[in-house]
């Protein structure tokens, strides 16, 4: 099949967009696009809409190009890519609930965020054989967790199928960024998912320094990357400890929940805020690091680098947690790499994408990493890949203290007057985050922000089936999907 640049080469391109070219495409070119996702000619970045018009962003498999198609939908109609490629289901069921846009043919017309009214009862899809028995759990659950209805069908205590329905933390955040000044839309995209606000705030940062053409200084960049990083293995030590006390190990996760609570407090020090949210601002950074913060980070190393290789050990050497982790919840790497699955969910199961790598973006196009990957696509394959990630950070926050420029942490931003457009693409820890917004007049006129779950929490139902019943709040954990970044 033709490249990406050939599919839009003879398509109206839109000036005002940056850094990724966006074309407005006919609807038979539309169709080509989905054809091409189907193919693995690329992959899907993300799909959303706003007033009359579809937008879908793609990603060249072959040269790792970025474009966006956008189509005029005068009628609130665009040819259904789901018909063709499945991926991009529930993304087209969120397009029709929020902007009325239709999907035509789609194969799957139920709501996705609109719950609860005068409508029929929400229709599970089924599954055929005898002695099948349905287990209905949540959206309301035991712990401290947040809502989502998950419909188990077994057969004795194998699951058969299982089924998701989210969107019980939908916020209105695309909508309350709608006409608000780039100020305020930054502290919203810091708080779309709370455990990745530093990706969130980077890739809106990013996105509207490309729209806008502001440059953050070289320090800003770099303090940048030391938060993203700080980020990471705060998630990974806690995401590691709760999928071992999902096996019963709970000494695991009181050891990984002291190194987690180490990383924040060493934040706190750092940046003033313990998950440092709003530090990461459209021109730069909100503060720079404290004053004794390199010491306190390199003291934070050392310290992870002593306690956590033997907590790997134990890990390894627990036949009691390999019996529970091995072989269990497979994700094959052809619905990884079909579903373009980012960050430890893809890696593990052999897609090799991280954003930091390939989108280039700095300061990482100066730091010496490599991108860990995992072939066997189960629970144990996910918790080794966030320990191995665990290994790069470390290192690549000592290269950061090592090697940051000195100077300004922030430019002067002033919002144009005019129409601009940006896009980022940015690896926060569960995988890369989109986001694409207009601004006009000074102000957020639109802005979509896509979290890796919408390609994790589909997947997640494929890697249960054939497993316990029992199993799921292992596979649940392991793969660690956020619900309020998926329902926005």
């Amino acid at each position: 099949m033709a490249g990406l640049s050939n599919l839009l080469n003879d398509t109206p391109e839109v000036a005002e967009h940056r850094p990724w070219p966006r074309h407005l495409v006919s609807p038979a070119q539309w169709e080509a696009a989905a054809r091409g996702l189907e193919a693995g000619a690329w992959t899907l970045v993300a799909l959303w809409g706003e007033a009359d018009t579809a937008h879908m962003a793609l990603r060249d498999a072959a040269n790792g190009d970025f474009a966006v198609a956008s189509l005029a939908c005068p009628d609130g109609c665009f040819p259904s890519v789901a018909k063709v490629f499945a991926p991009a289901g529930r993304l087209e069921r969120a397009m029709r609930d929020l902007w009325k846009l239709e999907p035509a043919d789609t194969p799957d017309a139920r709501p996705w965020l609109l719950h609860g009214g005068e409508g029929p009862r929400y229709p599970f899809l089924t599954a055929e054989g005898e002695g099948l028995h349905q287990i209905p759990v949540g959206p309301v659950h035991a712990g401290i967790i947040e809502p989502g209805h998950f419909r188990f069908t077994a057969s004795g205590e194998t699951v058969v199928r299982l089924e998701e329905r989210l969107g019980y933390v939908h916020k209105g955040t695309e909508g309350l960024m709608a006409g608000a000044d780039v100020a305020r839309a930054a502290k919203l995209a810091g708080r779309v998912s709370g455990d990745s606000t530093v990706a969130y705030a980077l890739a809106f940062a990013c996105a509207v320094e490309s729209a806008t053409g502001i440059a953050a200084p070289p320090r800003a960049a770099w303090l940048r990357a030391l938060m993203a990083e700080i980020e990471r293995l705060a998630n990974h030590f806690g995401d590691i400890g709760a999928v071992c006390n999902d096996a019963a190990f709970s000494a695991m996760h009181a050891h990984c929940g002291a190194l987690r609570e180490e990383v924040l407090r060493a934040s706190d020090f750092c940046f003033g805020h313990r998950l440092m949210m709003d530090r990461i601002v459209p021109g730069g950074v909100a503060a720079d690091l404290a004053p004794m913060g390199a010491a306190r980070l390199r003291a934070l190393v050392a310290l992870v680098r002593r306690r956590f290789p033997e907590l790997v050990r134990v890990y390894d050497n627990s036949a009691s947690l390999q019996d529970r982790t091995v072989g269990t919840g497979i994700l094959k790497t052809e619905l990884a790499r079909r579903f373009a699955a980012g960050g430890y969910v893809g890696r593990a199961s052999g897609r090799d994408f991280d954003a930091r790598r390939d989108v280039f973006y700095a300061p990482y196009d100066a730091l010496s990493f490599v991108v860990p990957m995992r072939a066997e696509g189960d629970v144990n394959a996910r918790v080794w890949q966030r320990i191995d990630e665990v290994e790069q950070s470390l290192g690549l926050v000592i290269q950061i203290l090592d090697l940051m420029p000195g100077g300004a942490v922030r430019a002067e931003f002033v919002a144009p007057s005019g129409a601009a457009e940006g896009c980022a693409l940015v690896e926060g820890f569960r995988g890369d985050v989109f986001v694409w917004l207009r601004i006009a007049e000074g102000r957020i006129a639109r802005c979509h922000l896509r979290d890796p779950s919408w390609f994790q929490w589909p997947l997640l139902e494929a890697a249960i089936e054939g497993n316990i019943v029992a199993d799921f709040p292992l596979c649940n954990k392991s793969f660690n999907c956020s619900y309020s970044g998926h329902d926005l």
